[in-house]
């Protein structure tokens, strides 16, 4: 690996990407000095202990095992080394609202009996989806995802266009979808990994099918710990390299130049060579860099797609909640309309999908005895009005909602409760309209359509994290960080 040795580099922001980016830089001789302005290291993936109860703020699904396996080896360790994985059954379990429910397991053979059910032919119909969807994912993860591919002429390579022959690369999630699949549940349930993407069936580009190869041909795991064990296990990997960590340190502005940065914090300045931001992207170039430092004016982060918010409920309950799943989804017969209020006409979903994550299901240690845990996840439109009353009307719709369409009525056995919304997002995380994930996969912001990882106007600042490529997801967000650290190795080492 190339050498940094000697090199000061200040990460700012402590989330996947960010520490993902400090282990390869460490690991190649840098003195890398992570500062959080929260609590805790993690940033979306941040960890809510209250009362007992122990919940993941964010993400909740680790998916795509052979990334993290991937991520660990480049540092001669294992996964195993920091958290153990259970491998759940169901991966996940879905009531639709017309009194339908499915549970799709590692079983294949029984989840096309499911398909078959609902329509002749799917069963064989979802042997080939998912073969194209496997294909999608092995060349694209090869070619396309650790490759950072960030000019148009590196598209233009006959390499690279004998690779993607026959991918599903153009065309919308939903067109790709109706080819193999006319049953709207069946549809729905090839689609429901598009939340994680931020997008909807109609904005997301095919070549995202690869998610279901993810889905049902590499299982969904639970680690120890839950996403905040992952997040401990990564710090844990940084420690041993010789990453500092500071939390409580929010930057306020990156002033200076390569080889003589100052970055401003309340508890003084930090000198570096070069710099890395995890922190959103927008809130990085808006408020913390001048008006001349800037790759993207305000009229850019304006006109951008985002993936959604989130309405989230963090509920303790007594007794045991056995109708739910580790992973529950929730999904009206007919979700376009959910996706319109999201994307086209922004508003409150008047019937919403959403999604339950019971990790007490799977882990004793996240409840105290007598109790489960859970939290409930109402995708919804960034930049929505986000006021208590609000709040308070719309957690009444949805556990009113949770209790007709799932037969658990959690209402009179919460002894926990807490809601996180918009504008905790923005608060939080500096999160751009209170995004919950940042930019949208659609096909304009997808590959060398994201914004780089190298600054467009200040030599020695990079970028990581879920607005730069790979783009979304806790597994993205890794590699996006070993990309990042290539681009200083490039310029630097």
């Amino acid at each position: 690996m190339e050498s940094l040795d000697g090199a000061s580099i200040v990460v700012i922001g402590s989330g996947v990407g960010g520490l993902s980016t400090a282990c390869y830089l460490a690991d190649a001789g840098a003195d890398v000095h992570v500062i959080e302005k929260n609590e805790q290291l993690g940033g979306r993936a941040s960890t809510l202990e209250a009362e007992g109860f122990r919940f993941d703020m964010g993400p909740s699904w680790y998916l795509m095992p052979d990334v993290f396996e991937r991520f660990f080896g480049d540092f001669d360790r294992t996964p195993s080394d920091y958290y153990e994985l259970t491998h759940l059954d169901p991966h996940y379990r879905i009531f639709f609202k017309d009194g339908d429910e499915v549970d799709v397991t590692a079983d294949l053979e029984r989840t096309k009996r499911i398909f078959e059910s609902y329509e002749e032919g799917a069963g064989e119909a979802l042997e080939r989806y998912l073969s194209k969807s496997r294909e999608n994912y092995e060349v694209g993860m090869k070619h396309f995802v650790y490759e950072d591919r960030e000019r148009l002429r590196d598209y233009l390579d006959l390499d690279v266009a004998r690779q993607a022959r026959g991918l599903s690369l153009l065309g919308s999630m939903q067109d790709h979808v109706e080819n193999y699949f006319e049953h709207p549940k069946l549809q729905q349930i090839m689609q429901y990994t598009l939340v994680f993407l931020g997008g909807s069936p109609k904005n997301t580009p095919a070549l995202y099918n690869l998610m279901s190869h993810v889905d049902f041909n590499l299982g969904v795991w639970y680690p120890e710990g839950g996403l905040g064990g992952v997040i401990d296990g990564i710090a844990d990997l940084g420690r041993e390299l010789g990453v500092t960590y500071e939390t409580n340190r929010p930057a306020t502005a990156i002033k200076g130049r390569e080889g003589a940065f100052k970055i401003e914090t309340p508890d003084g300045p930090l000198t570096a060579d070069l710099v890395v931001s995890n922190a959103d992207y927008a809130h990085t170039e808006q408020d913390l860099l001048s008006p001349e430092r800037r790759g993207y004016d305000a009229d850019y982060w304006e006109s951008r797609t985002y993936a959604p918010s989130a309405f989230l409920l963090y509920l303790g309950v007594s007794g045991d909640v056995p109708e739910l799943a580790h992973h529950t989804l929730v999904l009206p017969t007919d979700w376009e309309e959910h996706f319109d209020q999201i994307f086209e006409d922004p508003q409150w979903p008047d019937d919403p999908a959403y999604y339950c994550c019971v990790p007490s299901e799977t882990d004793d240690t996240v409840a105290p005895a007598g109790h489960s845990n859970l939290f409930v996840l109402v995708p919804i439109a960034p930049g929505l009005e986000d006021t208590p009353e609000r709040r308070s009307r719309y957690r009444d719709q949805i556990l009113e909602d949770v209790a007709e369409h799932t037969g658990t009525d959690l209402r009179d056995r919460i002894v926990f409760e807490e809601s996180f919304c918009v504008e905790d997002f923005a608060d939080r995380y500096n999160s751009f309209k209170g995004t919950a994930l940042g930019m949208a996969h659609t096909l304009r912001q997808t590959a060398l359509f994201r914004p780089p990882h190298r600054s467009k106007e200040v030599d020695g600042l990079y970028f990581a994290g879920s607005y730069t490529t790979p783009g979304i997801g806790v597994p993205m967000c890794l590699i996006s960080g070993e990309l990042t650290a290539e681009k200083v190795f490039e310029d630097h080492g």
